[in-house]
């Protein structure tokens, strides 16, 4: 039987198969959109994926504190995908020990706008694997918009198994 931390290196492993594909369409956009809004909102959608995870790795103490704000502007899609590299090898480090009693552990943070809150690592997690799916919708849309071949990034195109006949 699978744990909770065990579910949750397993979400984040998707996570992972999904970003990959998510950088294989934003790139799938033809030269001439690149400079097209669309294209320029998705990469920076992207790029606010990557720093709120490197914001909240930073909370849950995994991770440096990282620079600029929640929405990060003006960036360049190599640069995003180096920051989910890394990002990927801090996170891996992470949840390599997470287990039920980080998992229960009482977070206090500052939010970006300066509130004081706290919420479990678990609550954390739970909301990290439900913010990339919405994000990764509108950027499917951007992507299409702009020219290029939206990704299927949905779990169950990561988990499906072909039915092999007897």
């Amino acid at each position: 039987m699978k744990t909770v931390s065990d579910r949750f290196r397993h979400w984040f492993a998707h996570e992972g198969h999904a970003h990959a594909k998510l950088f294989e369409s934003l790139e799938s956009v033809p030269e001439a959109g690149r400079s097209s809004p669309e294209y320029l909102r998705a990469v920076g959608l992207a790029a606010h994926l990557v720093t709120a995870r490197a914001i909240w790795l930073f909370r849950l103490g995994g991770g440096p504190k990282p620079e600029g704000g929640v929405f990060p502007s003006d960036r360049r899609l190599e640069d995003v995908k180096e920051d989910w590299s890394a990002g990927e090898r801090l996170w891996s480090e992470y949840l390599a020990h997470l287990d039920d009693a980080e998992l229960s552990r009482d977070v206090e943070y500052r939010s970006s706008d300066g509130g004081r809150f706290h919420n479990t690592v678990e609550e954390i997690l739970t909301q990290l694997v439900g913010h990339s799916p919405y994000h990764r919708g509108q950027i499917a849309m951007l992507v299409r918009q702009a020219g290029g071949t939206p990704a299927l990034t949905d779990y169950i195109y990561w988990r499906r198994a072909p039915v092999v006949e007897p």
